[in-house]
């Protein structure tokens, strides 16, 4: 199969690092027009400069801004009035049950791993839709499924996510727009690394060898045994941003390595 985005727009959000970065990479790679942004310009120019040593003709361009916020999508849907494609990619994380998560931090996780998505999309759904084709993807994950106790307004941000991409999915129908909700599961993230690096220097280890030993205690379901790589996160991603993928929507595409234990 031969994804070809050529004369295709993306926006991919929080781009700059770790899943956003890697699809970032693979739709530029395709040969979309692929927007990379982040909340800081520096880290802007890094990925892009990144991004521009795996892909010499990559088509690319940013935008610094904080889309947690009203305002930075606001500032976004100005300064890029249109686009094919829109990967909802930003989020937090970050440990917390019932007890710890204070009303300040269930805000901020229903601001940026929700709303976020939701301003975006009704920012540039209308057009995908007068146009006949579009895609929009929204980056969850299998823990909203598998509700963590101990994350738990994370995992209620990703089960929105499901929610919400699934009822948008329904106003797009028959429209040429998919709408479909991608779930990885423990990924080898740049959040991740950053995460388990002092313990893996501390036990004389790898990044990679606490990361399978993290999945084999935590997420022991697990079919794979591993983390995923951000690239193998970012194949799914840019297959259900491609044409090919046009009879795929309102789904929830499960890239968790078969942690969740459900042959549905």
């Amino acid at each position: 199969m031969i994804i070809d985005l050529s004369g295709k727009t993306a926006v991919v959000s929080a781009s700059t690092a770790g899943i956003g970065h890697a699809i970032a990479t693979g739709l530029a790679a395709a040969g979309a027009h692929t927007l990379v942004n982040g909340r800081k310009q520096e880290a802007v120019d890094r990925a892009i400069a990144s991004i521009l040593k795996t892909v010499p003709h990559a088509k690319l361009q940013g935008f610094a801004g904080d889309l947690g916020t009203r305002a930075g999508c606001d500032a976004l849907a100005q300064a890029v009035p249109q686009t094919d494609i829109l990967v909802n990619n930003l989020g937090v994380f970050g440990p917390g049950d019932i007890f710890s998560t204070g009303d300040d931090d269930w805000e901020r996780y229903f601001q940026v791993n929700v709303m976020s998505g939701v301003r975006l999309t009704r920012a540039y759904l209308k057009g995908m839709m007068e146009r006949k084709w579009g895609r929009v993807v929204f980056i969850s994950s299998e823990s909203g499924l598998n509700i963590p106790a101990d994350m738990l307004a994370y995992g209620f941000s990703k089960t929105a996510q499901l929610s919400i991409a699934r009822g948008i999915a329904k106003e797009a129908a028959g429209s040429g727009v998919t709408v479909n909700a991608v779930l990885p599961g423990p990924t080898l993230s740049d959040g991740f690394r950053t995460m388990v690096e002092d313990t893996a220097r501390a036990q004389g280890k790898t990044v990679e060898q606490v990361g399978i030993e993290f999945v084999r205690e935590h997420r022991s379901t697990s079919l794979i045994q591993r983390p995923a790589s951000t690239e193998e996160i970012a194949n799914m991603v840019v297959y259900a941003c491609s044409p090919q993928a046009s009879a795929t929507t309102g789904a929830a595409l499960r890239v968790d390595g078969g942690v969740v234990d459900s042959i549905a």
